[in-house]
């Protein structure tokens, strides 16, 4: 995401940082090119000068041209300009109804129900809330279908209505159907159209009278650009949504619509959605997003997405078994399904400060791991335990039954051994002291 924008505002700052001296008038010149560089990603004119005179404006009050590292300050200014204009905090979800009843709207395409079902899993899994998902899109069965798909992957029921076309009705069906049972959250899945029409917007609006949502979200792809941004405003102005949902941010190489929205509508991004994986969901930090879009990465993200994968008392347990020598195969293979859950490798990368440029041009298939899974679901129980029993013969015997070569094998344990020779190594003596007084500490 943001890829283009980043290179750009990337020169832009080299330019000044080369600079022997700064002057008003190189600073002007640098701006120049962020301003370019904002309308290059669709970013509203508008917003684009008024984001370039506040920095300039700021710049010159604090100085910049006399301090110490001039061409920092300047990075140091966009940053936090960058974060003001989309938001300066994240906003939570409103969930105090009982039930909590979430309106979802948006055009046809935007990824509604998608993002219906990713929200029931991130309010399942990171909320413990007990969730029902209503599918009001009666228009196409296709939707209803999916919706009922992704509630059965995340165990989350889906309330419908065989043969009844009124969705006003089944909203209001729906939350009487969660009081009974219990639920703490009903999302309600609307109907959408390839473009905004008035009998869309008449029916969105009979929904929202109906239920009186606690929370009203806009799903919007972000790869429509400022096509997004005019759709947003059409949609608050009759339906005055609390958040901003961006979808397929990890398509998107200019942002425009991150940039802008929040300017247009005054109304908070809460979560930005990425790919098709239920877990591809992340509330949506200004100040982090800031921070990738000028190159500094997002290792806060990155750890907090460590920590909701990796459970501490099984990092304890596999800590004892690596510092007895008795980490296998099974061990390994599990620590691959937490990285996965984890999200999209290269998106991983590209919080590691200094990575995400450098991986760029770099594919990364979601199926990185699969020859290696392969391969060790080739294996006996006893050979994944006991790796030193690996012989030629057992080797061929793995390689014809996970579809590999001999060589990817010989690779995969050769790579293992060195792996546990290091892990060992620094979980003996002090160092092993040191992870686990730590681990108790959290």
């Amino acid at each position: 995401m943001f890829e283009n924008l980043s290179d750009k505002l990337d020169r832009a700052f080299k330019i000044l940082k080369g600079q022997g001296k700064i002057t008003e008038i190189n600073v002007t010149e640098t701006l120049k090119d962020v301003r370019k560089a904002l309308l290059d990603a669709d970013v509203n004119f508008k917003i684009a000068k008024t984001f370039t005179d506040n920095v300039k404006l700021k710049a010159l009050g604090m100085n910049v041209l006399t301090a110490i590292k001039p061409g920092e300050m300047m990075v140091k200014i966009v940053h936090d300009e960058l974060t003001e204009l989309m938001g300066g905090q994240s906003q939570e979800i409103n969930l105090k109804g009982t039930p909590a009843v979430i309106l979802i709207a948006g055009l046809q395409g935007s990824g509604k129900t998608t993002f219906s079902g990713k929200l029931a899993s991130f309010l399942k899994t990171k909320r413990g809330k007990s969730v029902l998902l209503t599918a009001c899109d009666v228009y196409r069965p296709a939707a209803i279908e999916q919706l009922k798909i992704l509630g059965s992957q995340i165990d989350a029921p889906v309330y419908t209505e065989d043969g009844n076309q009124d969705p006003v009705k089944i909203a209001r069906e729906a939350i009487n159907f969660a009081k009974l049972r219990g639920y703490n959250v009903v999302i309600i899945d609307t109907a959408g159209r390839l473009a905004i029409d008035q009998e869309m917007m008449n029916e969105i609006a009979r929904i929202k009278d109906a239920v009186k949502p606690q929370e009203i979200l806009f799903v919007v792809d972000s790869m429509t650009g400022q096509d997004a941004v005019n759709t947003a405003k059409e949609f608050n102005d009759r339906l005055d949504f609390d958040g901003v949902v961006l979808t397929k941010l990890d398509g998107d190489t200019r942002g425009g619509a991150a940039l802008s929205i929040r300017s247009i509508v005054n109304k908070p991004i809460k979560f930005v959605s990425t790919g098709e994986k239920l877990e591809a969901l992340d509330i949506f930090y200004p100040e982090r997003m800031a921070d990738r879009i000028l190159g500094m990465g997002d290792i806060v993200s990155l750890v907090e997405k460590a920590q909701e994968q990796f459970d501490s008392e099984e990092a304890r347990k596999l800590q004892k078994r690596i510092a007895k020598d008795q980490f296998n195969f099974d061990d390994f293979l599990s620590q691959i399904q937490q990285i996965k859950k984890m999200g999209n490798l290269k998106d991983l990368a590209s919080m590691i400060p200094g990575v995400g440029k450098a991986i760029r041009d770099m594919d990364f298939d979601d199926d990185a791991f699969k020859n290696i899974e392969a391969i060790i679901r080739s294996m006996t129980p006893g050979e994944r335990n006991d790796p030193s029993v690996l012989n030629g013969n057992r080797r061929k015997r793995i390689a014809e039954g996970s579809g590999t070569n001999i060589q990817e094998v010989n690779r995969l344990i050769k790579q293992f051994d060195e792996t546990r020779k290091m892990m060992k190594m620094m979980t003996t003596g002090k160092n092993m002291s040191r992870m686990m007084q730590n681990m108790n500490q959290k």
